[in-house]
């Protein structure tokens, strides 16, 4: 819904990019198995936070 919403899950998407690639090279694969769990939650919000724009778009339609 809200644009700051947004940004803080791509971030958490981005961080949880950058774990992995170190887990990775590092050969971490704890760091690396965070960084794809960081990624996935990042993804999660993000489809919670279009449902919910479409959810207001819907409402918003219906209104007169």
């Amino acid at each position: 819904m809200g644009l700051k919403d947004k940004a803080e899950n791509k971030a958490e998407e981005l961080k949880g990019r950058g774990k992995e690639t170190a887990g990775a090279a590092s050969g971490n694969r704890d760091l690396e198995a965070e960084g794809r769990s960081d990624q996935a939650k990042g993804k999660v919000k993000n489809a919670g936070e279009d449902v919910k724009d479409a959810a207001k778009d819907v409402k918003d339609g219906l209104t007169p």
